[in-house]
């Protein structure tokens, strides 16, 4: 007899077949790959039996060498070894601030390529060798070719570093269904694991602190929906820069000024396995040139506690931002191979009072929920719950005087739509140039730049008579794109946000700060400038009108208007506002009674020839 396969209505008609989706941890130290096989997410192994994937690509002339077979050129061949690589992606030349022992080569302004024995390698190349490593491990391991593929990104990634990592994505020959904030892929991984809590409202801390970035973010599960709170983070900072610090600590105890990049890739091994073994541990034994140092727990914290402080005034600010309180916090959930160390967690545990979340492997659990959401995505599963991720910073564009018009403000719910209409500055204006910008201030020129473009094909108007409708998207991967439509007309222009590289930590944290820093000196320049716009709009009207009509007024009336308007047009050039507003009002005083000749010489013009009776009839 045989089998009939039935399939719900939208569904494939061969619903057996199961489209293969995998769940990629891009990460700055290890790299890994997981699926969901049976209803079950599972990481996904080598021929060795190996998990993680070490991030490391090495080039000789003849050939290129991966992850553990890569490693032993750390110390060997540095300058060909490359680590680390997610810290130079979408980043220009100029952002690289940090020690490494690399040769690189571009423009200062763009993201730089690396020199190699093999030629020039861009940190996106460098990346999709490592993907293509993981999707053949897949393949290999699940015997199948790869439907599609979720890659998970530091939540603070800013657009260029996102497209950076798709770019890499896609070099590797991967379908990318979607770019997944990490501390969003754990949030997934953890809360499909917890179905009892979703019924709840219960808000989740997920501190992730990778080997070269660190993410926090505060979650709410409300009904089945994840939905981010607030996110933020340093884009450089996680466990590579403990160790940088114990090297720092070394260098001290042996007065060593300065280590050649062999020398300072082997201290760089032995601190790292000196950092693990603290995890054990009371005290180890360091070897640096030769010489033997003792690290105890208690120097060890002493070295680290910088780090670990900014990574604690982060998760306070973004609690702040999520408008909650440390009793509001239901767990913290810890992501990431750094937080294995005893000293994070114990600054964790300090923190927020509490014992923190680890019951998933902290090194696997992004990958899991990365999995998870592919295998929905592909259309394997409707179960599940829905995800909303925020926009780490406002967006918005640049209107006259200089002001910031936010249409999207920071911590919105990812993906989002935002529509506003403006208009022309200028009678029979025929162009109009948009400028998109991102930051909190309420200044353009204290806020970044992230594209131009230009609205052609206004049909020439009055000042304040067109309509342009100007739309700002953002994707489900954070990505930006701008249009603008004139309404009458119909023509359009458009914008993909794509710069060239990234912010840096230090611009990204700055960007917020100074937005809280200057909220008041900002509200004043905003007033400053408006009441400049306003008064330059004033003056500009009333130039055709003199022109026009100058005839009503008598001498002294003139004069007078004459010399209220040449103070306002002095006073615009200082920034005084009270000054500004008082020039304005008396101006106002004789433009007031000008309009007011003009409207009753209008009246007349209408009315000339026309008899009682025609409007006594009229009805």
């Amino acid at each position: 007899m045989a089998l009939l396969q039935i399939a719900e209505p939208g569904q494939s008609s061969a619903p057996h077949e199961h489209r293969i989706a995998i769940g990629i941890d891009l990460g700055t130290t290890h790299s890994l790959v997981a699926t969901v096989l049976s209803g079950k997410a599972k990481v996904l192994n080598d021929q060795q039996g190996r998990v993680l994937l070490p991030s490391i690509v090495h080039y000789s002339q003849d050939q290129s060498q991966y992850g553990d077979a890569a490693k032993a050129f750390v110390t060997q061949d540095p300058k060909n070894t490359i680590v680390s690589v997610k810290r130079f992606m979408g980043r220009s030349k100029a952002d690289i601030k940090f020690q490494h022992p690399y040769e690189l080569m571009g423009e200062e302004n763009q993201m730089p390529a690396f020199v190699t024995a093999q030629g020039p390698k861009t940190p996106v190349e460098i990346s999709a060798e490592i993907l293509t490593q993981l999707k053949l491990r897949a393949e290999a391991s699940l015997q199948n070719p790869i439907n599609g593929a979720v890659i998970t990104v530091p939540a603070y990634f800013d657009e260029a570093q996102r497209q950076a990592t798709r770019d890499a994505a896609e070099l590797a020959g991967l379908k990318v269904l979607r770019l997944l904030n990490e501390p969003t892929a754990a949030a997934v991984a953890y809360g499909l694991d917890q179905d009892t809590n979703l019924a709840t409202d219960r808000n989740y801390v997920i501190y992730d602190l990778g080997g070269g970035t660190f993410d926090v973010s505060v979650l709410r599960f409300s009904q089945g929906v994840f939905e981010v709170l607030a996110t933020g983070g340093h884009t450089a900072l996680g466990g590579d820069d403990l160790d940088r610090l114990i090297i720092k600590w070394a260098k001290k105890q042996l007065n060593i000024e300065l280590l050649d990049d062999h020398q300072y890739a082997q201290v760089l091994v032995a601190a790292r396995e000196a950092k693990e073994a603290l995890s054990e541990q009371q005290s180890v034994d360091l070897l640096v040139l030769e010489h033997s140092l003792t690290l105890d727990r208690e120097t060890f914290e002493a070295i680290i506690k910088v780090a670990l402080d900014k990574t604690i005034s982060v998760s306070k600010r973004v609690l702040r931002d999520a408008k909650l309180e440390l009793t509001d916090i239901e767990n913290v959930v810890l992501v990431g191979g750094s937080t294995r160390s005893y000293a994070v967690q114990k600054a964790v545990r300090e923190v927020f009072n509490q014992e923190p979340l680890c019951t998933i492997n902290p090194d696997e659990v992004v990958a899991i929920g990365a999995s998870i959401t592919a295998n929905q995505l592909i259309g394997n599963s409707q179960d599940g719950s829905l995800l909303l991720d925020v926009t780490p910073l406002s967006l918005g564009l640049e209107t006259m005087g200089g002001l910031v018009e936010r249409l999207i403000s920071r911590n919105t719910a990812i993906p989002v739509a935002r529509r506003q209409e403006f208009t022309t500055y200028q009678d029979g204006q025929t162009a109009m140039l948009i400028h998109v910008v991102q930051g909190e201030r309420d200044l353009v020129e204290h806020c970044r730049s992230l594209g131009r473009f230009v609205l052609r094909g206004i049909p020439p108007m009055t000042a304040g008579q067109a309509r342009i409708e100007v739309t700002f998207q953002v994707d489900a991967d954070g990505l930006l794109s701008v249009s603008a439509k004139e309404t009458t007309s119909g023509v359009n222009a458009q914008i993909d946000i794509k710069p060239s590289y990234g912010l840096s930590d230090q611009d990204m944290e700055r960007l917020l700060i100074d937005g809280f820093k200057f909220a008041e000196i900002d509200k004043q320049l905003r007033h400053l400038n408006e009441t400049k716009v306003e008064a330059k709009r004033e003056l500009e009207a009333l130039a055709p009108a003199l022109q026009a009509d100058a005839h009503l007024l008598d001498a002294t009336q003139l004069a007078a208007l004459q010399a209220a308007q040449a103070h306002l047009d002095v006073t615009l050039a200082g920034d005084d506002l009270q000054a500004i507003e008082h020039a304005v009002a008396a101006l106002k005083v004789y433009t007031d009674a000008f309009a007011a000749l003009r409207m009753n010489q209008h009246i007349d013009a209408a009315l000339k020839g026309t008899k009682l009776d025609d409007w006594s009839n009229s009805n």
